[in-house]
């Protein structure tokens, strides 16, 4: 397979609701910023895309990505849907990556949204709960929130997480977006303000979930030859990988811990894996990204994570999931410190916390699912286009703020995930 790179980018603001905006006009401004922000590339240019959507329920159209792609002017030039819960939009990223790495594309579309406000809560929450078993899990559980406080509830047990470590995480995320202005919750939030709103699912919190969203991104990928035709400052995508579980989670199977390059078996032993504490998707999703970009230990040679926090316990299992930390060190992660920005003030003391040592990781400083929101179809594309964006050093630019910018970041990590990890993709993105 040949060289493929990410080459501009572009998203709307991520909201509670965009009444003025159909799916359609969403993803044609996040086209629009991406197109102007590479003047060289023009529509005639793109060979075909990538639509990527969770629901056909929110907007009660079948086939809205044919609509999109007619709506853009790109017909009659190729196009297909991506579905895969949460996911969808990584996997969109890595179906326009296949499409040019493949050679049967020169430049090809990925592009993702998602208009979760027409309906109403509950029923978005029960749409979204019909990725789970519906014979088996949906009617003794219904509402993910449940799962996810079931598989916390057996990560505390497992190894001593506890609700003050998970609100950090949402600290850290809400805070992060208070320099993101397209991000749907921005906050200045303490542990108390986490722990005292309303309980969902316990021990989670509504500030511990992810919020509903309308919203659309945008990336545009090439091959070699193409993005230095083209110009501007491409980002390679040097690693793809993906995983996935079975949907009852019942069903899943206890085993040997799937290592990463930095591991042995000496450092699980005893360890009942995945059980419903880890993501086995995960492991399988970053061990092929990492063996794909030659990465031998991520938590040195990763500068930033943008992963998939739909909570703030998946925050935690996640980092455990992708090698930042071994599992069942996800809350020590977190209260060292590790995964803020050093230059923001977050209110919270970290020990001995060093940001200059390579074991500093910035995780989500976008703000994540959690303060960005949750548009299903362009999250993971949302992600891709902030870690393009720092890749380049160009933040400043996009957001108006700098204080979101990694300096002299390289390589970055972007991580979607579907159901209770029945789906996962992870990429690796890098600077050439």
């Amino acid at each position: 397979m040949r060289p493929v790179y990410m080459i501009t980018g572009g998203i709307t603001k991520f909201a509670k609701a965009h009444p003025e905006m159909d799916f359609r006009l969403m993803v044609k401004e996040a086209f629009d910023y991406a197109l102007n922000d590479l003047p060289g590339l023009t529509r005639d240019m793109i060979d075909g895309s990538v639509c990527s959507y969770f629901s056909d329920h929110f907007t009660r159209q079948l086939k809205a990505g044919a609509m999109v792609q007619d709506y853009l002017g790109l017909c009659p030039k190729p196009s297909r849907r991506i579905e895969g819960g949460g996911a969808t939009g990584g996997l969109c990223f890595q179906a326009a990556w296949e499409a040019v790495a493949s050679g049967r594309m020169e430049v090809c579309l990925a592009m993702g949204f998602e208009t979760m406000s027409r309906v109403n809560t509950w029923k978005g929450n029960e749409f979204i709960a019909l990725a789970s078993d519906t014979n088996f899990d949906y009617p003794v559980g219904g509402f993910y929130t449940g799962y996810y406080a079931m598989m916390v509830r057996r990560h505390m047990f497992e190894f001593g997480t506890t609700v003050e470590q998970m609100a950090k995480v949402a600290v850290k995320n809400h805070r992060n977006a208070l320099h993101n202005p397209y991000a749907q919750s921005p906050a200045e939030l303490t542990i108390a303000d986490v722990r005292s709103s309303p309980m969902v699912a316990t021990p989670l919190t509504i500030r511990d979930c992810c919020q509903m969203s309308d919203g659309a991104a945008v990336a545009v990928l090439a091959s070699e030859e193409a993005a230095a035709r083209l110009g501007g400052q491409a980002v390679r995508i040097t690693g793809v990988g993906s995983g996935t579980d079975a949907m009852r989670m019942a069903d899943r199977p206890h085993g040997g811990v799937i290592l990463l390059p930095h591991e042995s078996s000496v450092d699980y032993t005893g360890l009942k894996y995945p059980g419903v504490h880890s993501f086995r998707a995960g492991r399988m999703a970053a061990k092929l990204a990492y063996e794909m970009a030659g990465i031998g230990n991520p938590r040195e040679e990763l500068d930033f994570v943008e992963l998939h926090d739909a909570y703030t316990s998946s925050e935690i299992q996640t980092c455990e999931d992708l090698g930042l930390c071994r599992y069942g060190e996800g809350g020590s992660f977190i209260d060292g410190g590790h995964s803020f920005l050093p230059n923001i003030d977050y209110g919270l003391s970290f020990p001995a916390f060093s940001p200059t040592a390579r074991n500093h990781i910035p995780v989500n400083p976008s703000g994540g699912l959690l303060a960005c929101g949750h548009p299903v179809g362009a999250t993971g594309l949302m992600q891709a286009v902030f870690a393009f964006w720092q890749l380049q050093e160009t933040i400043a630019k996009h957001l108006g703020d700098s204080t979101l910018q990694i300096p002299d970041a390289r390589r970055g990590l972007i991580h979607s995930h579907a159901g209770t990890g029945t789906y996962i993709t992870v990429s690796i993105l890098e600077r050439v």
